[in-house]
């Protein structure tokens, strides 16, 4: 007999101010901009029709604010409580949070060797260069790939022992390499991913032991 699987809703927050000056942007807390707020109150609107069971966000302002004009504008809020899990942080950016991603890439580029940024993206990841961001933070505060994702893992680890196999439908709002690297963890076919818009859905969905994704970096659904 077929399990009651899950189904795991994953949107990024809308665009903060941080986000919109290009600046670096992990544990920081920066508000959304009216843009912002804008494009998360459409992504509800076209989720009205989804019932969430639970809804989890990180412990950073931008995932609650989110989570909380989504639930507003599919006419939940109210009626779940929102879980905040710090494992669902942003990697953390050390002592270059905050500063333009321009400057702070270019950093980057110059410890890993390669004469432009261009060239770097081409020949590098997400996690070779994660290594370098904290290789070069003088402050040595910076998460590595290991040390961000053994946290985002834990978390996800809670998450899907709570509820494979309950048949509910599950919200994350979290950020963009975090829900980039759950799916990537979750779903193999899944290599080398683009980057989240803002407000975007992803899901996937647990059945008989096997992740499905369904939809990824969705803004389709979004209404006027």
């Amino acid at each position: 007999m077929a399990n009651k699987g899950v189904t795991i809703y994953f949107v990024r927050h809308g665009e903060t101010y941080l986000n919109y000056y290009g600046r670096m942007q992990g544990w920081s807390n920066a508000p959304l901009t009216d843009h912002g707020i804008e494009d998360v109150r459409r992504c509800g609107r076209g989720l009205n029709d989804v019932r969430f069971n639970a809804v989890y966000t990180s412990d950073l302002t931008r995932t609650q604010e989110t989570a909380s004009l989504i639930l507003e504008e599919n006419g939940q809020i109210g009626s779940l409580n929102m879980v905040q899990m710090p494992e669902f942080r942003e990697v953390f950016f050390g002592s270059m949070e905050g500063m333009y991603g321009s400057e702070a890439y270019e950093k980057v580029r110059d410890y890993l060797g390669y004469d432009t940024k261009k060239e770097m993206f081409r020949n590098t990841d997400v996690a070779e260069r994660m290594n370098a961001f904290r290789a070069v933070d003088p402050e040595g505060h910076a998460e590595d790939f290991m040390m961000f994702w053994s946290r985002v893992e834990k978390g996800l680890i809670k998450l899907i022992d709570k509820h494979r196999d309950t048949g509910e439908t599950i919200l994350v709002v979290a950020h963009g390499g975090t829900i980039r690297y759950i799916l990537e963890n979750l779903i193999p076919e899944l290599r080398n991913p683009k980057g989240l818009l803002n407000a975007s859905v992803s899901v996937a969905r647990y059945e008989d032991g096997l992740y499905h994704l369904e939809k990824y970096n969705d803004v389709s659904h979004f209404t006027d």
